[in-house]
């Protein structure tokens, strides 16, 4: 078992020769539609970031709101520290 996984990792990443082999594949049979692909692809990544640091956002403000909430919870009145015991 430990022999196959490490056959496989062995392969490891294409190097220079074996990226050049896959985009000459890719242009041919993507041929003119490539670009419009790309750029969907870079639309998809850009909307992806988009929501990530929008949730990013709101999770904080979410935390910051809870903040406060806890501190006014826990924060002692002062209207009633403020008059003398009778």
């Amino acid at each position: 078992m430990t022999n196959e996984i490490m056959n496989i990792l062995a392969f490891g990443l294409p190097g220079n020769t074996e990226w050049i082999v896959i985009l000459i594949i890719a242009v041919l049979i993507f041929g003119r539609r490539l670009p419009d692909i790309a750029r969907s692809v870079g639309k998809s990544i850009t909307e992806f970031k988009k929501g990530i640091h929008e949730a990013k956002d709101e999770i904080k403000d979410n935390m910051d709101q809870a903040d406060d909430i806890a501190k006014e919870s826990s924060a002692p009145d002062q209207d009633e520290s403020d008059t003398p015991p009778a």
